[in-house]
């Protein structure tokens, strides 16, 4: 009888573990996110975007496995800025991360240096303000794996880095731009590490994604892919520029074997996720941190902007409209385009929103949460978006847009231009000013910008100027 009761015990007990089991697979896990960024990408330069001599598979099938957004924006024109906005949700001038904090790779070898020095002996370098929360450190609190794998460009000093600022994990460069090939100027870390690295860099990058998926496919995790391609220099392996020898321009060329590159990097990260069937419960984000650098003092790198007018360093679309791809099966419509404006600030509030992660309300967060919009719940995420970069500026409000600009792309250099008003559903290549046309649009649009520029701060680091445009500003170091 004994021997009865134990093996009828044990047999309950298996059946109530079963059952257990079963209501906890059914219970929603918490998805993985992954975020890559490219770096100096031209707008029509995907295939999804009518690019017709690069090609994009890998890009173009993610578009088609999600939300492509025809009007996505970055709020800043340059890199830094950018990144500073990204993972903190907030426009990166309301706390002074206006410009660049410096260049990176060989160019700022000696520069590194002196930070490191200067940030032990107590001095203040630039970097990302340790007074602002990343989106790592949010999920990391949450419970998530966070790796960085690529470029930083947020401070070079010990006290932001990567591994500081709410990474587990980091490997990659430090500063702004960064050789493709091994050489005695490479900077490649593993965490705080110096490290050799043989591969080409796109490729050593895919390597490092994959290998963080591998690490952590077992647990919720948020991997931070952003490569330096394709930023200056131009350095392309001979196999990837053979697949291009019809392309005559030899900067073009390059370009195309370095974006082909990312594409096949891409690739290999999102084949991993189905490898490891993490495709259905992760949601990814692609964007370019600014538009194609085509203006000179920039770092020109044979991009395409097409249709759009300007460059990198400028407000003007060209600089600030980028490719931006969220896929996340089930949750986003597949092969839908959303025509309302979005900025790369949403990505934080709609990262967290998937992974139920609260924002305190004092954190003062300025994206939004895109899934709802992605769904047709509500009309438009934004009223206005917003530009500061020194003496230029922007505000795009529906289809109007107040910009004024960098002067070198009208041939004037060491100018702004004044302001000038375009209606970007029928000029998307800002070429028609309507300022005089529409003074009542042009005021209300000024109006608007002067009172979102009241909330915003001086640039921590830059040469002190003021701005025309009334807001306190500095001249953005060249890159």
């Amino acid at each position: 009888m004994n021997r009865f009761l134990g093996i009828l015990r044990i047999e309950l007990a298996a059946l109530l573990f079963a059952n257990l089991s079963v209501v906890a697979s059914a219970e929603p896990t918490r998805p993985n996110i992954v975020l890559i960024v490219g770096d100096d990408m031209g707008y029509a330069d995907i295939g999804v975007h009518g690019c017709t001599d690069i090609p994009t598979p890998h890009l173009d099938a993610l578009a088609a496995a999600g939300v492509r957004c025809s009007d996505g924006y970055v709020s800043g024109p340059y890199c830094s800025p950018t990144r500073a906005g990204l993972l903190t949700g907030r426009y990166q001038t309301r706390f002074g991360h206006e410009f660049n904090p410096g260049q990176g790779g060989a160019r700022g070898r000696q520069r590194g240096q002196a930070n490191q020095r200067d940030e032990q002996q107590g001095g203040v370098r630039p970097g990302l303000p340790l007074a602002q929360t990343t989106i790592a450190d949010r999920l990391k609190a949450a419970g998530y794996a966070t790796g960085l794998v690529g470029k930083w460009h947020l401070g070079i000093g010990p006290r932001f880095q990567p591994q500081k600022r709410g990474f587990d994990e980091f490997f990659g460069f430090l500063g702004g731009a960064h050789t493709y090939f091994p050489s005695d100027e490479a900077q490649i870390m593993r965490g705080t590490d110096r490290v050799e690295e043989p591969a080409y860099l796109t490729d050593a990058l895919a390597r490092e994604a994959t290998a963080f998926i591998d690490r952590h496919h077992e647990q919720p995790f948020f991997l931070y892919l952003a490569f330096n391609a394709v930023h200056t220099p131009m350095h392309a392996d001979e196999a990837r520029l053979a697949k291009f020898g019809t392309i005559g321009d030899q900067k073009r060329r390059t370009y195309a074997a370095m974006m082909s590159a990312m594409d096949d990097a891409i690739g290999a990260t999102l084949a991993k996720l189905r490898e490891k069937g993490l495709e259905e419960n992760t949601l990814v984000f692609f964007i370019s941190d600014n538009g194609g650098p085509i203006m000179q003092a920039t770092s020109v790198n044979g991009s395409n902007n097409q249709p759009l007018r300007g460059s990198k360093r400028t407000t003007l679309e060209g600089g600030i409209r980028v490719p931006f791809i969220v896929k996340w099966p089930g949750h986003v419509l597949a092969g839908k385009v959303y025509d309302q404006p979005v900025i790369q600030l949403d990505i934080l509030p709609t990262a967290l929103a998937a992974a139920d992660v609260d924002v305190p309300g004092d954190a003062n967060i300025e994206g939004v949460n895109l899934l709802p919009y992605f769904d047709g719940q509500q009309a438009a995420p934004h009223e206005e978006l917003y530009w500061r970069f020194g003496e230029q500026m922007a505000i795009r409000q529906g289809d109007w847009k107040l910009v004024r600009y960098d002067g070198r792309v009208d041939g004037a250099p060491n100018t702004v231009t004044e302001a000038k008003l375009y209606n970007l559903n029928d000029d998307i290549g800002e070429s028609r000013d309507l300022a005089d046309e529409k003074p009542a649009k042009a005021t209300e649009l000024q109006t608007a910008w002067d009172a979102w520029n009241e909330a915003n701060v001086a640039p921590l680091w830059g040469n002190g100027r003021r701005a025309r445009n009334r807001g306190p500003s500095a001249a953005p170091a060249a890159n």
